[in-house]
């Protein structure tokens, strides 16, 4: 009977996790669910409407960053960040690289989005206006599809 409640339950939660649904954002500003047997639908009908009254401002209008004069960097994990000091890999030394790559300061480097282990991470920067990948393996940094 054990043996029973331990298969069902195993069947149940491999049903559970073999559904993948994404939720993605069209151009115009509409969320759209991707469900697992390739059909889709629109979370939001109709697009949002930008007001005048509530226009956001952007930090670096003159470059192609556009970020909200809100918006805050991601919170890296303490615990791994901790983990990358002995070897000169926390997120400070990555802006540092970043930012003597294309000539600005570490102000000047905004952090987009970061995934992150401590053998290995991803860095999407915003750097003088542009929109920059940097991958670390290890406690080497590297931009993103260069190999030297």
């Amino acid at each position: 009977m054990k043996m029973f409640f331990v298969l069902l339950l195993s069947v149940l939660s491999y049903a559970s996790f073999a559904q993948n649904n994404y939720i993605v954002k069209t151009e115009d500003g509409r969320r759209v669910l991707l469900k697992a047997d390739y059909t889709w639908e629109y979370i939001d009908l109709e697009a949002p409407k930008e007001s005048d009254d509530a226009a956001v401002e952007t930090v670096n209008e003159d470059n192609g960053c556009n970020l909200p004069a809100d918006f805050e960097e991601p919170k890296l994990n303490n615990k791994v960040q901790n983990q990358l000091k002995r070897g000169r890999a926390t997120i400070d030394d990555v802006k540092k690289k970043v930012a003597k790559d294309y000539n600005c300061t570490v102000d000047e480097v905004v952090l987009l989005w970061a995934s992150e282990r401590k053998s290995n991470g991803k860095y999407t920067f915003c750097a003088n206006g542009t929109k920059v990948t940097y991958k670390r393996n290890g406690f080497v940094i590297i931009e993103n599809g260069k190999l030297f």
